[in-house]
């Protein structure tokens, strides 16, 4: 009888648990999805609001321990959420790092549930202080997901790969891209979500109803009194480019006789025969340091683009090159720029390293051990580099994905007369094989592009290699797993968006603020509500 009694609240108990990963990983193909690699802005909204209906119904619990349940179903969820989003990494531990499979794939969801912490105390929190009012509590989880959001793209160098903003690259709130930004536009959604829900439950549609119309339509009324981004005079001319794709495959790229000579003699040739205005190889495109290439390796690109009128970009990992403004006691991932009248290459050297790949925390070096994949400890460089300007051009490159941090890209437009015409990302995610990782990718990069408003050309390994417009449409591409070059024109533009201004300025603080005003104005009324009892 007993067993009897347990039966259904275990079976209700399970459900729940299957109904939260279940949304979670419909957040993740909302990203990019698995058969095609679009991103469904509808299924993201759809999926959260799965969480934010499960989270009211706790609300309505008179337990009072229910904010630990709130936090446990807000783990479940973005625990499936992460895993579905970078899952690939096991590829990279053990397909390329040859790490036991039982142990990548424990070490994917550590990760995943480490970073979903973030978002399970903003669920906790949620169902302990929002008010009960369907716009209020809309607006307090909104402010609590940025929150999660905004932590985890920051701490401990932040990775905010598959934030839920990337869903919308083609989405009704896209057009928020230049006014907030992806971390906005997921504020966005999480309100429109949570008001759809609450007011459902509540049956009070006015106000949610109107607030969801506002928050759809406002930038749409707000483009009216800016100047029209596509006018003639935001125009910077046109620059033909030729961008590399070699698709070396990655267990063979640091293979001396094998993928290594095969990146040295394939982009050697196209950087000697093409004819295109710029040239631009993906990141570490040449795999081994500069001091490493054969003799006069370098010295010849450099004399190839010494006159005439083309200039390359190439990227490789550089050691004791430059000016006196660096510093050299170890290595960075850079690319050099090459062009007529310039005695030195330009360089850029990458900012933002990744963790466990190109710098390794002490305390897990015995972790990166299990693996066979050349890790080091890169040098970063500097935030908001020089362009390198050619024929009318400022380009700012961006190494791998850099190009997740749009504020960091932002310092390089605090003053209009100077900010980039052009983005450029070289990568290399041929560490993921054939994934969803190079869709995901290319809405990240798609994202900038409407941020700033600019174009953002991408040179990489395997894939995607594109030109992207300053409206985020890409206008050409590559297959991807192939070797080719894409010879493409793309159009510079300049002029500044909303968001480029303050983020610029203030970085993602105005956010930061906004959340967590709202957070404390919820609870100082619940406070000033318990007093009125």
């Amino acid at each position: 009888m007993a067993a009897a009694a347990h039966a259904p609240s275990r079976a209700a108990f399970l459900a729940r648990i299957a109904l939260f990963v279940a949304a979670g990983l419909a957040q993740a193909v909302a990203i990019a999805a698995p058969w095609n690699g679009r991103p469904l802005w509808w299924l993201q909204l759809l999926s959260l609001a799965v969480l934010v209906w499960q989270l009211d119904v706790l609300r309505a619990d008179p337990r009072p321990k229910r904010w630990r349940s709130a936090a446990l179903h807000g783990w479940l969820f973005t625990t499936a959420w992460l895993c579905g989003t970078f899952w690939w990494l096991f590829v990279s531990m053990h397909t390329y790092g040859g790490m036991a499979a039982p142990l990548a794939a424990t070490a994917v969801l550590a990760l995943a549930a480490a970073l979903a912490l973030y978002y399970a105390v903003a669920c906790g929190v949620f169902v302990a202080i929002a008010p009960r009012h369907p716009v209020g509590a809309a607006l307090v989880f909104a402010a609590l997901w940025t929150l999660g959001e905004l932590l985890r793209g920051s701490w401990f160098t932040g990775f905010p790969w598959g934030a839920g903003g990337y869903a919308h690259v083609d989405g009704p709130l896209a057009v928020h891209a230049a006014w907030l930004g992806v971390y906005g536009i997921g504020a966005v959604a999480a309100a429109i979500a949570a008001l759809a829900v609450l007011a459902l439950r509540g049956r009070t549609w006015h106000g949610a109803a109107a607030l969801i119309v506002v928050l759809v339509a406002a930038p749409y009324a707000l483009d009216l009194l800016r100047d029209d981004p596509d006018a003639p005079s935001n125009a910077r001319g046109r620059l033909g480019v030729a961008l590399l794709q070699g698709n070396i495959p990655q267990d063979e790229k640091f293979i001396p006789g094998g993928g290594i000579a095969t990146a040295l003699r394939w982009y050697g040739e196209q950087l000697r025969d093409a004819t295109a205005p710029l040239v631009i190889t993906p990141e570490t495109a040449l795999p081994l340091l500069s001091s490493q290439l054969p003799p006069g390796y370098l010295e010849a690109i450099a004399a190839r683009y010494a006159s005439g009128t083309q200039a390359a970009i190439v990227g490789l990992p550089v050691v004791g090159m430059g000016g006196a403004s660096h510093d050299f006691a170890g290595y960075r991932n850079s690319v050099l720029g090459f062009k007529p009248g310039e005695a030195q290459p330009y360089r850029y050297d990458k900012h933002h390293l990744v963790p466990f790949g190109e710098f390794v925390p002490g305390v897990f070096r015995w972790f990166t051990e299990l693996m066979n994949i050349p890790l080091g400890d890169f040098r970063s460089g500097g935030l908001a580099q020089a362009p390198f300007v050619w024929q009318g051009q400022r380009i700012a490159p961006n190494i791998c994905y850099e190009d997740l941090f749009g504020d960091e890209i932002g310092a390089n437009f605090r003053n209009a007369a100077t900010a980039p015409t052009i983005l450029l990302n070289v990568s290399n995610i041929a560490w993921f094989g054939d994934t969803v990782a190079i869709d995901q990718h290319l809405a990240i990069s798609r994202m900038r592009a409407l941020e700033f408003e600019r174009p953002m050309v991408r040179s990489t390994n395997t894939g995607a290699t594109v030109v992207i417009d300053h409206r985020g449409r890409v206008t050409d591409a590559l297959p991807r797993l192939t070797r080719g070059v894409l010879t493409a024109e793309v159009e510079g533009r300049a002029g500044l968006t909303p968001y480029a201004v303050w983020v610029s300025r203030l970085g993602l603080w105005p956010l930061w603020g906004l959340s967590l005003l709202a957070v404390v104005a919820a609870v100082w009324q619940r406070r000033r509500d318990q007093r009125g009892r």
